[in-house]
């Protein structure tokens, strides 16, 4: 196996994580002007026919990164590129893991206040195609359940 298609297999997962999490986070209150509401959320990533599907708490002070981008534990990103309104949603930047590896992002979709999808990929060498990806998103409830995990 070559080391660049070594190094897609290991950051797949990854990768799909970050599709969902990580813009700046700003704590502020739950507005109608926020493109999605606080709550019960369940969200399934999809890259190269690998799905991981995962239920979340989101608090109002936690919109802004849940929605906003994408972050992991695993990753940290950055969103230079960061346009949504009117129900569509556009995200370009770059990603990096704590051993310093760097994945370029694009995403771009579609959302309403209770779900969203947004389609893209990730390139993880410079002048490497970019691999597929889907994120959708919906919320389960207005109210999170007992024993829930937050995001």
């Amino acid at each position: 196996m070559r080391p660049t298609a070594k190094i897609a297999l290991t950051a797949l997962p990854a990768v799909a994580g970050l599709i969902l999490l990580a813009a700046p986070a700003g704590a502020r209150p739950p507005q109608a002007s926020q493109p999605v509401l606080p709550g019960y959320w369940e969200y399934t990533t999809s890259v190269l026919g690998n799905r991981d599907t995962e239920q979340r708490c989101v608090r109002p002070s936690e919109i802004n990164r849940f929605f906003g981008g994408l972050s992991t534990r695993r990753w940290t990103c950055t969103y230079p590129t960061r346009e949504v309104g009117g129900g569509n949603a556009r995200f370009e930047g770059t990603c990096q893991d704590r051993k310093g590896r760097r994945v370029n992002v694009r995403l771009n979709g579609t959302y309403q206040q209770e779900n969203f999808r947004f389609n893209g990929g990730a390139q993880l060498a410079r002048g490497t195609p970019y691999i597929p990806a889907t994120i959708t998103a919906r919320r389960l409830n207005a109210v999170c359940p007992a024993g829930a995990e937050y995001f």
